[in-house]
């Protein structure tokens, strides 16, 4: 998976240390709901993307940051976010094809090493279609650099290098993708109606055509057009996310495949 545009950080290693720090993580077990703690090589093999927040959302009068539910085209379920910016993430790692599963504050991370004892819940947990695994810590692009959230970062980092998993620091999006993204999202659900007409749509995008003159080949452009970019979230068409979308933006059928 190519890195999801935005502003992200790279991260130093901590340094060895002669004890190697003790490292468990916890997580909420699917189906009884109750807390499990398990070794990292317990925890390599768990399918933390099926698994519910492991922490409650803190909502009160007068906090800074926007909580909410983002609902997830991969998933079918609600996730809860703590922030706009979070909400932001979830909605491009949601239109991302290789990512399968998605889940926010699903885990603990615990550390106990020499001198100092940690504990951490990431915001984001992504699983890929070829069975390996995101972490993601979304932050206020102006604390990207602060020492805590770089030393918290770097602890993290450590720990997913030996879960096997890949970890994210990450800031701002970029705009235009997201706007982009954002406007497609709106349309990630099955249509209501007129989905009968993705097969032609596709059909008459097997060479690129601009929207504009690939809905006039419909006989009701009004109903083709939300089916367009329900085909665009899903991949089914293609174009130029880093562009403006408009109506001559050029849109191409995805390849099949097999």
């Amino acid at each position: 998976m190519s890195p999801a545009p935005g502003r992200t950080r790279t991260l130093r290693r901590l340094p060895t240390q002669t004890a190697r720090p003790r490292l468990t993580v916890t997580s909420l077990d699917p189906e009884t709901e109750l807390p499990v703690t398990r070794t990292l090589d317990q925890a390599a093999e768990v399918a933390f993307e099926s698994c519910p927040p492991i922490r409650r959302i803190p909502h009160y009068i007068g906090q800074k940051h926007t909580p909410g539910w983002f609902w997830s085209a991969t998933t079918g379920t609600l996730l809860g976010y703590e922030s706009y910016l979070e909400s932001q993430w979830l909605t491009l790692y949601d239109f991302d094809p290789v990512i399968t599963g998605i889940s926010t504050q699903s885990l603990i991370l615990d550390g106990v090493g020499v001198g100092e004892v940690w504990e951490h819940t990431p915001d984001i947990f992504c699983r890929r279609s070829d069975g390996t695994a995101l972490l993601v810590d979304v932050k206020n692009p102006r604390l990207l650099d602060h020492p805590d959230v770089l030393l918290q970062a770097e602890r993290t980092l450590a720990a997913c290098e030996e879960l096997g998993w890949d970890y994210r620091l990450v800031g701002a999006v970029e705009a235009q993708r997201f706007a982009n993204i954002s406007w497609l999202a709106g349309y990630r659900r099955p249509p209501h109606s007129g989905a009968e007409l993705a097969d032609r749509l596709i059909a008459l995008a097997r060479r690129p055509v601009a929207i504009d003159l690939l809905l006039s080949f419909m006989d009701e452009p009004e109903l083709a057009f939300p089916v367009l970019c329900h085909l665009l979230w899903h991949h089914r068409l293609i174009c130029d996310l880093d562009a403006p979308l408009r109506a001559s933006t050029t849109v191409t059928a995805a390849k099949d495949p097999s």
